[in-house]
């Protein structure tokens, strides 16, 4: 129900997933009589989908885009949003995708699921698109504004086994973003959470810069929340005012276009490497739970995309992931050493 269009491209896109995974069934939750008038518009035609896999759950209420976080949580209770979440908790979905209010969504999916042993603060992470043609995963990218070195540590645990379901590497690369590469850079906390991730059992290669996410200098970059919604407004304004560039030379002139007709196959890959809806769809990591927040603005392509995303997530048992990593981590001896540096030093 929620996100920018609604029902016109969440509908649509979950048709549309459901006929390339005949295994997989959708739960669509929201207000019924709504979706049964968008379902009858939309399978007017023969679709091939059985009714037992697209099943409705009734929820009266919608948690505006507008809501604060308040009203979502404690007024809104029979709130799509809320309804799906509990769909996860109570077992009757194995993962949840919104396009909706994303303050809402994170802190409702914490209340009723809670976190994993081990993690503090739940995450948002995201892939964005890197020049080698894969995808650089960064997190928090705005979940937590102010961040302990133990908290970074956190995000890179849950980031790497992100990375691991993302790119099939068992060791994905990881790097903490700083101002600068050398380990003298950056505040007391982005040094403390350098030694601690030094010490660790996860493959850090120390600092990167914000060149080196799309660079893809590293499979994994971890920050703190602020920094990280910076990062990521920044990159969805590159990729749109590329993708307009091109658009804009394709109609500039005659031999523009002539030019255009020759370079627009390399124009196009070009364009589909940069085209951030083929990442559509950021992880809420560190929940009991599988919950992915797609861009409010998604087309019908970024959402189909979101939803496969979640549904990698739970095949390649993303929790279990989690949770041996963190429970692996806490039991290294040298990380128990420099936890207690980190925390005697001034």
């Amino acid at each position: 129900m929620g996100g920018d269009f609604g029902m016109p491209v969440t509908l649509p896109a979950a048709l549309s997933f459901a006929k390339q995974s005949p295994h997989v069934s959708l739960l669509l939750v929201g207000r019924q009589a709504e979706i049964e008038r968008e379902l009858d518009k939309l399978r007017r035609s023969d679709d091939g989908i059985s009714d037992d896999r697209l099943k409705i759950v009734h929820a009266s209420e919608v948690v505006a885009m507008d809501d604060a976080v308040e009203v979502a949580l404690r007024r809104k209770k029979d709130s799509s949003m809320r309804i799906g979440v509990e769909t996860v908790k109570d077992g009757r979905a194995q993962a949840l995708v919104s396009a909706g209010n994303t303050g809402a969504l994170m802190s409702i999916s914490r209340y009723v699921l809670k976190t994993l042993d081990g993690i503090d603060r739940p995450a948002i992470a995201a892939a964005l698109p890197n020049q080698k043609g894969t995808a650089t995963t960064v997190l928090d990218l705005g979940a937590n504004v102010d961040c302990s070195a133990e908290h970074l540590l956190q995000f890179a645990i849950m980031g790497t086994a992100l990375a691991q379901q993302n790119q099939s590497d068992p060791l994905p690369t990881l790097g903490l973003l700083n101002i600068g590469e050398e380990i003298i850079k950056g505040n007391d906390v982005v040094k403390q959470a350098a030694e601690l991730l030094r010490a660790s059992s996860l493959n850090f290669q120390g600092n990167v810069e914000g060149n080196d996410i799309f660079k893809g200098t590293v499979d994994v970059v971890v920050c703190d929340g602020f920094v990280g919604n910076v990062v990521l407004k920044s990159a969805e304004g590159m990729s749109h005012m590329l993708g307009s560039m091109i658009q804009e030379e394709f109609h500039r002139d005659v031999l523009s276009m002539l030019a255009g007709m020759v370079a627009r196959p390399v124009l196009n890959r070009f364009r589909r490497r940069v085209d951030n809806r083929r990442y559509n769809g950021a992880a809420l990591l560190g929940l009991k739970g599988v919950v992915f927040k797609s861009h409010g603005a998604a087309d019908e392509y970024a959402f189909k995309n979101a939803l496969q995303r979640a549904h990698d997530a739970v095949t390649s048992d993303l929790l279990k992931r989690i949770s041996t990593t963190v429970t692996g981590l806490t039991q290294h001896p040298a990380q128990e050493g420099v936890q207690i540096l980190a925390n005697d030093n001034p």
